[in-house]
């Protein structure tokens, strides 16, 4: 367990009037249960930590140092939430996908598969969505005592196994792993699917626990899931913004404004970052694939539009059944349908919502 956050340094100067004011020492400690080889947790300690010390300490009277935990060592991938929410740490960055309970209409993009395949476009579409549904942003703060700072767009989903296939009837039966809702675009394949997480892809893969994964490139670069599984395959599920950067709401309230500018801005670059860089990136991993060995295709058009028929009625099922639980969910699929269409996506097939 990490240290509890101390309060700001010399917080008496300020009351001496006409004394010169001294500048607070602010720790913040910043976690997240992935690897700093995941885009984004590398993108919060080489992008969003040093900007922030960077530019407090530029504009402000003020000092912050960053406490850092990635990997699992101050917060596990699904406790992440919680970690934020009880203080534990202040800032977290993690994946809405271990959340169904608590966020189950985060994983919007999710529900409707075969969208976009650009994380700047997919990153895009998703901060349209929150801004035009106010909920998905303020129960964060309502429900989990933390304000959301950033979204955070993962590269376009494919499918990687240690088996070739060439049609979908080829995955019926085959253990297939996913995170979260992700699952049912296996299950609607007839593949058997299996809840997993990256950090134990490699032994589960390796032991036969599954046979493959839904994954972007990038984790099968960086978790060298190349070395048990021989063949990637582009099947264009989707770019996904499915995961936030989230700051404990009472600590964020007591930090200096100029302080919390700085962290609010330099967070929405963070986010930008996240679709930018995740898009240069994606074509560089399928040829560091190849260049590892890994058999790299794309299924014709033809496999991914009976991929997707199969699902065709699955979104309306998930509006239905959130809107039942009183949440906004015909609402955002029919604003995120709206806005990937804006941004130029043609989906293989037309979801309707009701």
């Amino acid at each position: 367990m990490t240290p509890r956050l101390a309060a700001p340094l010399a917080a008496a100067a300020l009351a001496l009037a006409g004394a010169t004011a001294h500048a607070d020492d602010i720790k913040l400690r910043i976690a997240s249960g992935h690897p700093a080889v995941n885009t984004y947790v590398n993108l919060m300690q080489t992008f969003f930590v040093p900007e922030v010390t960077k530019r407090v300490a530029a504009r402000t009277k003020h000092k912050v140092e960053f406490v850092e935990g990635y990997g699992g060592s101050m917060v596990k991938v699904a406790d992440t939430l919680e970690g934020v929410q009880s203080g534990i740490i202040d800032i977290g960055g993690y994946c809405f996908c271990f959340e169904p309970s608590n966020l189950p209409l985060h994983a919007f993009q999710v529900m409707l598969p075969f969208g976009t395949m650009s994380p700047n476009n997919s990153v895009k579409m998703a901060r349209a969505v929150y801004n035009k549904v106010p909920y998905l942003s303020k129960v964060f703060e309502d429900k989990f005592n933390q304000r959301l700072l950033a979204l955070i767009a993962d590269n376009g989903y494919n499918l990687g196994t240690n088996f070739d296939w060439k049609t979908v009837a080829d995955l019926k039966g085959q253990k297939l792993a996913g995170a979260g809702l992700n699952l049912k675009w296996l299950e609607y394949a007839g593949a058997t699917p299996v809840q997993s997480s990256l950090p134990e892809a490699y032994t589960a893969m390796q032991t036969g626990v599954y046979n493959g994964w839904i994954m972007f490139p990038s984790g099968w670069v960086n978790f060298k899931l190349n070395e048990v599984g021989k063949f990637y395959t582009e099947v264009g599920f989707g770019a996904i913004t499915w995961h936030g950067l989230t700051i404990n709401k009472a600590r964020f309230a007591k930090l200096p404004k100029d302080v919390q500018a700085i962290i609010t801005e330099v967070a929405r670059e963070y986010e930008a970052k996240t679709g930018t860089v995740n898009e240069e990136n994606y074509p560089k991993q399928l040829e560091q694939l190849k260049t590892l060995g890994v058999n790299v295709k794309s299924v014709p058009d033809s496999v991914r539009l009976e991929w997707a028929k199969s699902l065709e009625k699955w979104p309306q099922e998930k509006a239905a059944e959130l809107d039942k639980a009183g949440l906004p969910g015909s609402t955002v699929l029919k604003a995120a349908l709206q806005e990937a269409e804006k941004l130029g996506h043609k989906w293989p097939v037309r979801y309707a919502i009701k």
